[in-house]
Parts: C-alpha cells; sequence; structure tokens
C-alpha cells in the first residue's frame, strides 16, 4: 500500500467514494489507500500479459480483466484491482452494478519495488482465502522471473519460476500456456544491481 489512510469509513461509504472518485484506492479494515499510477513496463507486461492469455481463452468459458476490475475477498474484506484477473464461468459481483467480482480463478500481480512486499505477503495471505482462486502469478518488470503459485488439492501451493525467455508457465487451470516472450514483448529490461553491495576492483 502506498499512501496515508484516510479516516476509517464503513465498506458501503467506500464504495460510494470509490464510484465517485476519478482515482482508484484499496479499502481493508475500515480504510483506504489510493493506488499510484504505473509506468511503462508495468503497463506493456499487463497489456502483453492479458493479450496472449485471451487469445488462447476466446472459445473457452473465460474472461480476462484489466486493472480497472475490482475484486473483493469476501472473507476478509479486502476490495483491491489486482493487474489480471480471469474468471472462469459465470461472473459472480458483490451487486447489481457489476464492478466488483468476488470469484476470480486467476489473479495475476506485476511487482514494482514500492508493492512487492505487499504481494508477496498481506495481499496473497488474502487472496489464499478466495475459494474459486486457482493460480497466483508474480511478474517481475525489471527482469525476466515468474512466479506461479498454483493451488493443490490438498490446499497447499506449488511454486514453479520461469526466468528465461524461453522459459513458459503452464495454467492447467485454464488450459493455457503463458509464454515469457510473449510477457516481456517490447519490454526494455535495465539492469540493477541496486540490491548488491557496490562491487571492490580487485587488487
Amino acid at each position: 500500500m502506498t499512501a496515508q489512510p484516510i479516516p476509517t469509513l464503513s465498506e458501503e461509504d467506500y464504495l460510494v467514494y470509490e464510484r465517485a472518485s476519478t482515482i482508484r484506492h484499496e479499502y481493508y479494515r475500515g480504510r483506504i489507500y489510493a493506488m499510484t499510477g504505473a509506468k511503462e513496463p508495468h503497463n506493456l507486461i499487463a497489456g502483453n500479459t492479458i493479450a496472449t492469455l485471451h487469445s488462447q481463452l476466446r472459445r473457452k468459458p473465460c474472461r480476462v480483466y484489466p486493472s480497472d476490475m475490482r475484486i473483493k475477498v469476501l472473507r476478509t474484506g479486502l476490495n483491491t484491482y489486482p493487474d489480471v484477473v480471469i474468471v472462469c464461468g459465470q461472473p459472480q459481483f458483490t451487486d447489481a452494478i457489476h464492478d466488483t467480482l468476488t470469484n476470480p480463478t486467476i489473479i495475476v500481480e506485476i511487482l514494482s519495488t514500492s508493492t512487492e512486499c505487499y504481494d508477496r505477503g498481506l495481499k496473497f495471505e488474502n487472496y489464499r482465502a478466495i475459494e474459486t482462486l486457482r493460480d497466483y502469478l508474480l511478474i517481475a518488470q525489471d527482469h525476466y522471473h515468474v512466479e506461479h503459485y498454483a493451488r493443490q488439492v490438498s490446499g497447499q501451493w506449488l511454486l514453479t519460476e520461469a526466468t528465461q525467455l524461453e522459459d513458459a508457465i503452464d495454467l492447467q487451470s485454464i488450459e493455457c500456456t503463458l509464454r515469457l516472450e510473449d510477457v516481456y514483448e517490447k519490454v526494455e529490461i535495465e539492469r540493477d544491481d541496486g540490491d548488491f553491495p557496490r562491487e571492490i576492483p580487485p587488487g
């Protein structure tokens, strides 16, 4: 979450506020949080991911939504906007306005410095409470890396990683393949060694 919270609101008041706002906000435990804008790599990755999955799902009973589709986690009350959402079967909404889904099959988040800890931690904790969710994807935007968490019959989550452009993620729940060369098409990856100590020259 990337902004100081506004004083506590009920979920009903949040929805009234949100539906009139030009800025998207998340809602959790009575507080709302403004969402920051995305830069070019993030937008390219989101568009590429939507395009490749949509093309594979055109003849299947699944729908692909961009980041303007709000998701509500019924068990925890979190209202949020994933970067990409896929729903298979009939979409279920919280009310007749049809702007808040409750039954995602797949959720995709594109990582950034400001949101990575949240996407991996509290947000994924909330997402795991969604009974219909089968896959959770985390996509890096500064290097080639896709993490795929797949819900198992036991309820555990199995992690698979792809780190090369020739790699692909197999999404068995929707019978689709997500190829990294498609995800990162036209994305300029810039090396960032900011997390490593300064290199000391030999001698």
